[in-house]
């Protein structure tokens, strides 16, 4: 959640995402000798040579994977086209609604219908993503590994709309066993973070920033902790949200998530809890939260590179019904 806390003090206009796609009983003689081999390696713990974590802004990753898919109301469709083992264009297609923001507690939506043509470039070193709508917008994302422990990643979005075009630069350096970032961003943005590992297991963070546009700064700390079973996430700001994630793997394809949300300014709580089942031709992700909101969403696998998307999420409370429905042919 590391940009989770930043950008809750000066959230910026949303990037264009490019889609990504992710990823037993022992007999009882055998778990007396299991019991004792754990505890002998839990005392010979070698301290100079801890694993390394993930970085600062990837510590809720499980979560976010699961709790929040990428939904959309209305059609969509991708084609991705390789030209090459490492070069290939997209075409994307989206007719459906788009939420306009307003202050009154009444959902307002708008029609609209767009087409984005998109270049891909993967390299061993290299990522390059390329993104044009017929709106005007447009939008770049570039990771490029220098060596192997140190990376340059570039996100930017240019708009018609004055103030809303942005850019950011991140700087990434991998050690034996911590991570840290430098960031840098229109508007004055600076910011840092670090995350080290403590014990095998167990990781701790911290992140600074600074908004020059609005001359505001924060500070925020995380911790990790991760096992072959369960992962958890505690975050804390001083922009005052305090953010808590719970992720149970019950299998190697069920998982359930949970998650503990409170912005101390607003006085808002929202708990969250959800899953995330992998069959062996879809993947099934749904919540439901403490405001009322459902959300579910369906990758069926119909051949391969010919995937079927179902995307809905209901509001009773706003009264707000989502649904959508896409078609997504070829891989990057």
């Amino acid at each position: 959640m590391g940009g989770i806390i930043s950008h809750a003090a000066a959230p910026p206009p949303p990037l264009l995402v490019t889609p990504e796609i992710p990823p037993h009983g022992l007999p009882l003689a055998g778990a007396i000798p299991t019991e004792k081999a754990e505890g002998n390696k839990s005392e010979n713990v070698d301290w100079l040579n801890l694993p390394c974590p993930v970085s600062y802004d990837e510590i809720q990753r499980e979560t976010m994977m699961s709790l929040k898919p990428e939904l959309f109301e209305g059609l969509r469709f991708d084609f991705t086209k390789p030209l090459s083992p490492k070069f290939s264009l997209s075409h994307s297609v989206f007719m459906g609604s788009l939420e306009v923001p307003s202050q009154s507690p009444e959902t307002i939506k708008v029609p609209t219908a767009h087409y984005e043509f998109g270049a891909n470039f993967l390299d061993s070193r290299c990522m390059l993503f390329g993104r044009i709508l017929t709106d005007g917008r447009m939008s770049a994302r570039v990771k490029y590994d220098l060596t192997d422990s140190f990376s340059m990643k570039m996100n930017a979005q240019l708009t018609n709309e004055p103030h809303f075009s942005q850019g950011m630069f991140n700087f990434d350096y991998k050690g034996k066993d911590f991570r840290t970032q430098l960031q840098l961003g229109n508007n004055s943005f600076y910011g840092a973070n670090y995350i080290q590992s403590v014990t095998p297991h167990f990781a701790l963070g911290g992140e600074v920033f600074w908004l020059g546009h609005q001359r505001k700064s924060g500070i925020g700390f995380a911790s990790r902790y991760c096992t072959d079973k369960m992962i958890a996430t505690a975050q804390v700001a001083s922009t005052g949200i305090v953010n808590l994630t719970y992720v149970q793997r019950v299998s190697d394809k069920v998982s359930l998530v949970s998650e503990f949300m409170y912005n101390h300014l607003s006085r808002e709580v929202t708990t969250t809890v959800g899953y995330d089942y992998l069959l062996r031709q879809c993947r099934l992700r749904g919540r439901i939260d403490t405001n009322g909101c459902i959300a579910a969403y369906l990758e069926e696998r119909i051949n391969v590179g010919v995937n079927f998307v179902l995307s809905a999420e209901i509001d009773h409370w706003k009264k707000d019904y989502k649904f959508g429905f896409g078609m997504t042919i070829g891989e990057l």
